[in-house]
C-alpha cells in the first residue's frame, strides 16, 4: 500500500440537516393531531345532529273554570222633550231613582258613579225636540249582589227609567296572573304526556325540553258563547291556554 491512505467517507450529518428533520417531524405531528381532532369534532357533530333529529313537538292544553271577580254595569238612559228644562228635569229624577234602586239592594253610594252626559236636538217642521242622555256606571266586586241587581233591572223600567240599548252587566276575571304559573305547568305536563305516548309508539324515552312556546291565555264564557257578543254576560268563565313544547327522545 502507498503512503497515501484512503480516508473513509464522512457520514456525519452537517449542522443544518438536524433542524430540517425536526421541522419535518413537527409538521407531521401537528397534521396528525389536527386530523385526529377534526375527526373527533366531525364525529361529535354528527352525533349532535343525530340527537337533534330525535325530537317530538307536541301541544299541551290547560283549562280552568273561574268566577269573575269584578262586575261593571253601565246604565244609559235618556229623556226627550220640546223643552230642554223638562228633559233635564226628567233625567235628574231618573238619576235619583237609579241611586235609590242600588241603595235598596245594599250597594254603597261610591259604587255608582256618573260617566257622562250629552244633549242632542232635532228640528222637524219648526219644532225642536231635545234629548238628554246620562250614563251611570256601577263597579263592584260583590258578584252575587250584582247578579241580583241585573235580575231586577226591569224594576227601573217600572219606575219610568228609559234604559237605552247597551245597558248591561259585564263580568270580568282580573286575577289571571295569579293562576298563570299553575296553568302553564299543567299545560306542560299535558304536553309531556302526549310526548310519552309518541315515544312509547317508537320505543323511545322522553328527554328534556328543547324549546317551548306559550300561547295566549283566553278567557271565555264557561257556558254558551265562547266569544264575541254575550261573552261578558256571565260571571262564570273558562280560562284556557295551549303550549307548544319540543322534547328530545332518548
Amino acid at each position: 500500500m502507498s503512503g497515501d491512505e484512503v480516508q473513509p467517507a464522512n457520514t456525519t450529518r452537517g449542522p443544518l440537516a438536524e433542524p430540517a428533520s425536526l421541522r419535518w417531524f413537527g409538521t407531521a405531528a401537528i397534521l396528525a393531531v389536527g386530523m385526529i381532532a377534526g375527526g373527533y369534532l366531525l364525529g361529535d357533530g354528527l352525533l349532535r345532529a343525530k340527537d337533534a333529529e330525535r325530537a317530538v313537538t307536541v301541544r299541551g292544553l290547560a283549562e280552568r273554570d273561574v268566577t269573575a271577580d269584578l262586575a261593571t254595569w253601565t246604565i244609559s238612559y235618556s229623556a226627550s222633550s220640546t223643552s230642554l228644562a223638562e228633559a233635564q228635569d226628567k233625567v235628574r229624577r231618573d238619576t235619583q231613582g237609579i241611586e235609590a234602586f242600588f241603595k235598596e239592594l245594599g250597594f254603597p253610594a261610591a259604587a255608582l258613579q256618573p260617566t257622562g252626559a250629552n244633549v242632542t236636538s232635532f228640528t222637524n217642521e219648526g219644532v225642536t225636540t231635545y234629548t238628554v242622555r246620562q250614563r251611570l256606571a256601577l263597579r263592584t266586586t260583590d258578584i252575587k249582589r250584582a247578579q241580583k241587581a241585573v235580575a231586577r233591572q226591569f224594576d227601573l223600567v217600572a219606575r219610568g227609567v228609559f234604559l237605552e240599548e247597551g245597558s248591561g252587566m259585564a263580568y270580568t276575571f282580573t286575577k289571571l296572573n295569579d293562576i298563570k304559573p299553575e296553568m302553564v305547568a299543567a299545560a306542560t305536563k299535558d304536553a309531556r304526556a302526549a310526548a310519552q305516548q309518541f315515544a312509547k309508539d317508537s320505543n323511545s324515552g322522553v328527554g328534556k325540553i328543547r324549546d317551548a312556546t306559550q300561547g295566549y291565555f283566553e278567557v271565555t264564557a264557561r257556558d254558551g258563547d265562547t266569544g264575541g257578543w254575550g261573552s261578558a254576560d256571565s260571571p262564570y268563565k273558562k280560562v284556557r291556554v295551549v303550549t307548544t313544547v319540543s322534547f328530545t327522545l332518548d
